[in-house]
């Protein structure tokens, strides 16, 4: 019975399915392993289930020879050195599909809070400076009507331009294969919305000259991945008036350190990397990292695999 190393509790009944077939070790933190406990925990261990916080190097796995089977909780492998993995035979598994609507839908959450200043008008009452009604306070930008420019039109991109069609929004995208010039899109946006991976091509995507193409009354919202934007630019946007506005979901670092510049930039919503935060999404998201880690520790093919050349390996 191989033994596996879960660097987090899960939601759901998953890993008790885990447990039925292997002994299973969970990390019983809040915060994730550091790494030197990450590589003693997974001495002796042949599967690990792992969250997107956790940098799993080629260091980390030439540390853990008995190591057979990495599974991510997360839709995208980008914390895993698959090159590393998959020379050692590796597999690594991914989540795809199953976070699309939950992610979707805090995405257009986002786009509202940024559009009609919700997270300033919820402070404003809190902080007891709701005084009266007054006709031009808190303005903020119509979401129907406008124009929604999606940067990277996969399956979540897809949810997102779907709820946008009940707002009537226009709606235009940036692919890597279709749409419009980055620059286009920027210039014609009154929310950009990022749904594109993190690769060397998309870090830092979104610079000082990409927000300096926005309309200055534009929004920004990110729930991709936190390096795709350009921390410093973006509060030099938000400080100085480039765009209007931004919401985050992810960020870079991540998390934000509470005294963070960032954080003290107008007009900014951050939530902490919530986007798949449902309950069916998570226990989804659970079940499916477990179908991973149990097929490859069967030595059958992972259901969701990001490197499936492992599989054309000479034995």
């Amino acid at each position: 019975m191989p033994a596996c190393f879960v660097t987090r509790r899960l939601p759901g009944d998953a890993l008790a399915r885990l447990a039925a077939e292997h002994e299973v070790d969970v990390w019983p933190d809040r915060l994730p392993p550091q790494r030197e406990a990450l590589i003693d925990r997974l001495q002796g261990c042949a599967g690990l289930l792992c969250l997107l916080t956790d940098p799993i190097d080629a260091a980390l796995i030439d540390a853990c020879p008995d190591l057979r089977a990495i599974s991510c909780f997360a839709v995208g492998s980008d914390n895993v050195d698959l090159e590393a993995a998959t020379a050692r035979g590796i597999p690594v598994g991914t989540t795809p599909g199953v976070l699309t609507e939950a992610t979707a839908d805090l995405t257009f959450a986002l786009i509202l809070a940024a559009g009609r200043r919700l997270e300033e008008a919820a402070s404003e009452v809190r902080a007891g400076d709701w005084l009266t009604w007054e006709p031009a306070r808190l303005l903020g930008e119509d979401v129907h009507g406008a124009t929604l420019g999606i940067v990277g039109l996969g399956r979540i991109g897809r949810a997102v331009a779907r709820r946008a069609e009940g707002f009537g929004m226009r709606v235009i995208h940036h692919g890597r294969r279709d749409g419009l010039a980055l620059g286009d899109l920027l210039r014609q946006s009154d929310f950009v919305s990022l749904h594109c991976p993190l690769t060397p091509a998309t870090r830092g995507l979104i610079g000082e000259r990409e927000l300096q193409a926005m309309k200055t009354s534009a929004s920004l919202v990110n729930v991709a991945r936190g390096p795709i934007v350009d921390t410093r630019a973006l509060e030099r946007a938000l400080r100085e008036g480039w765009i209007a506005a931004a919401a985050l979901d992810v960020t870079d670092p991540e998390p934000l350190p509470a005294d963070h510049p960032l954080l003290g930039a107008p007009r900014l919503t951050v939530v902490p990397h919530v986007a798949s935060a449902t309950r069916a999404a998570r226990e989804a998201i659970g079940a499916m990292a477990v179908d991973n880690l149990l097929a490859g520790l069967a030595g059958a093919r992972m259901p969701h695999c990001a490197n499936p050349q492992v599989y054309d390996r000479p034995d």
